[in-house]
This record gives structure tokens, C-alpha cells and sequence, in this order.
């Protein structure tokens, strides 16, 4: 890869490594459910008017919404708003990639190799560890709810592959019409019209500037620059060669919380997210799996090969938040 790719690739991480801090501002004002449907709605209503509409069908489209934008914020948002730190967030989302993996055997018969089995044990290992730290320093549930985020990542990753877009990017744009509704319902029936109309009420403070250079600093450059960027990357080299560069996104989000927030994660944690990273890496070795013939019906080819792959990696390859 020419090194100004390579510095493209190292400059979208860095944007979606300070994408965490990004959120983290806008949920010291706005109300973590609702922040998702707001996040979604500014991003929705410019994707109708201006995008195409993906090529896919409807089922997975909504799909793709639901895990990728709805279940994945839901839990993130959650997560950080109930005092997960920002930097080990960005690592814990990471725990996307083996989900992806588990999930493609269950649901799309792919070939569990000894390489994606070992990394994949690696990275859940390395989870735990996280997990079992934070549980001393405070409790399980924010990080279960991050781990829930992640797990919606995977779902929206196998959702995209059976997609098959043309344009990948088109349908991450897409996507975003899908949170906004049952997002904000969920949101009056948790957070309550109270808590959101005394959000908007302040949000025209001073105070509240962090929390809107948050959202849109989320919005356009994490999601419409940062993923357009790295589309573009994926459709020029193999994305075994560009994918890689994902990893630097947690020790973006983490050094910068840590310069920023001052989180220091324990040594324990260090140690845990050393282990997810080497098995996310170590898994997406290799060749991408293909699924048994029989998946193939009719001669056309099944998404999940390798006119499927680069959508697919897009998607579990893009730092989720």
C-alpha cells in the first residue's frame, strides 16, 4: 500500500479512536438513549433526501439497522453512561470480531478454522480478564452492556454480508433510518419526556457546546468521512492489507483517554486487552472462509464469498462507534 494510503488508513483509526471522547462529551448532557436516536436522526434525514437507496433487500437492511446502529448504541451509550471508561470502551467494542466469527459458523455455515477457533479463544479470554477487572473496580453491568454493543456490531455484520451491497457505503447510510424511532420510544419510556425536554431546553447553553461539537464530530467525521475514507481504501487493496489498521483504534481511544479524561486502565486490563487485540489480529489471518457448496444455489453467487467479502469487511472491520 503507497505510504499516503497507509497514512489514510492510520488517520481514519485516529478519528475512530477520538470518536470515544466524542461520545463521552455528548453524554455528559444529552440522555444516553436518546443521544442514539438524535445521533441517527441528524445522520437519517440528509441520507433519504441525498443518498441512493441500497440495492438489498429490506430484510437485511433493517437488519443491518437494528444490530448495527440500534443494539450496538444501545448498549455502548449504556455502557459509558454508566461510568465505563471511554478508552476501554474502544477496546471492548473490539470483541465485535469474534462474535462475527461465531455467528458466521451458526448462521452462514462458514468454516471454523483452527486459526479464526484459537484467536477467537484468545480474544474471549482476554474479555474476561477485562471484565473480571472491572468487576472488582466497580461492577459487571456497564461492561456487559458494552460486551451487548458488541454483540450487536456482529449482528449487523453478518446482516450486511447477506446484503451484499454494491455500495457499502450507501447502505451504512441507510442504516441510520432504521435506530431513530424505536430508539427515541424507548427512550421516552426509560428516560422520560422530562429528563429529554430538560436536555433540549439546555442544550442552546454555553454548556452544552461540548455536547453538539460531540455529536457531530460522531456524526460526520467518525461516520461519514471515517467510513467513507476507509470504503475507499477497501475497494483499492485487499482487505486483509487494509483491516488491520482497525487495531490501532483502541490504543488511539485509549491513550487519548487517558490524556484527555486521565483513565488509566490497571495492569490487568492492559493484559486483557493485549489478548484481545493479538486474537482479533490472529484470527483475521488467512483466507477469508467460504461456505460449503450447497449454500450456492442456482449459480448465483452466495454473499458470503468473495463478491460479499469487501462488504463485509467494511463493516466488521470499521470501529463501531
Amino acid at each position: 500500500m503507497p505510504l499516503r494510503h497507509t497514512l489514510l488508513a492510520v488517520t481514519v483509526a485516529a478519528v475512530w479512536g477520538l470518536n470515544f471522547l466524542a461520545i463521552h462529551a455528548s453524554l455528559e448532557h444529552f440522555p444516553p438513549l436518546f443521544l442514539v436516536a438524535l445521533r441517527f436522526a441528524v445522520l437519517a434525514v440528509p441520507a433519504v433526501l441525498l443518498v441512493p437507496r441500497p440495492a438489498v433487500p429490506l430484510r437485511w437492511l433493517i437488519g443491518y439497522g437494528l444490530g448495527f446502529g440500534t443494539l450496538q448504541f444501545f448498549g455502548l451509550y449504556l455502557g459509558m453512561a454508566a461510568g465505563f471508561p471511554a478508552g476501554l470502551a474502544s477496546l471492548v467494542l473490539q470483541a465485535s470480531a469474534p462474535f462475527t466469527v461465531v455467528l458466521g459458523v451458526l448462521l452462514l455455515r462458514e468454516r471454523l478454522t483452527w486459526r479464526r477457533a484459537a484467536g477467537v479463544a484468545a480474544a474471549v479470554t482476554g474479555l474476561a480478564v477485562v471484565g473480571l477487572s472491572r468487576a472488582e473496580a466497580t461492577s459487571w453491568v456497564p461492561f456487559l452492556l458494552v460486551v451487548l454493543g458488541a454483540f450487536g456490531w456482529a449482528v449487523g455484520n453478518v446482516c450486511s454480508r447477506l446484503a451484499a451491497a454494491p455500495n457499502p457505503l450507501h447502505l451504512t447510510l441507510w442504516m441510520s433510518v432504521v435506530p431513530p424511532l424505536p430508539m427515541l420510544a424507548v427512550s421516552l419510556l426509560v428516560e422520560g419526556p422530562e429528563q429529554i425536554g430538560s436536555a433540549l431546553v439546555t442544550s442552546v447553553d454555553a454548556s452544552a457546546v461540548p455536547a453538539w461539537l460531540g455529536l457531530a464530530y460522531t456524526v460526520v467525521l467518525g461516520t461519514v468521512v471515517g467510513s467513507g475514507i476507509w470504503v475507499w481504501l477497501l475497494a483499492r487493496h485487499p482487505a486483509g492489507v487494509v483491516a488491520p489498521f482497525s487495531m490501532l483504534v483502541p490504543v488511539v481511544g485509549m491513550t487519548a483517554a487517558w490524556w484527555v479524561l486521565g483513565e488509566r486502565p490497571v495492569p490487568l486490563e492492559v493484559a486483557g486487552g493485549v489478548l484481545v487485540v493479538a486474537g482479533v489480529l490472529w484470527a483475521a489471518r488467512g483466507p477469508a472462509p467460504v461456505p460449503p457448496p450447497a449454500t450456492r444455489a442456482g449459480g448465483r453467487r452466495h454473499p458470503t464469498q468473495r463478491s460479499g467479502d469487501r462488504a463485509e469487511d467494511v463493516s466488521t472491520a470499521r470501529a463501531g462507534a
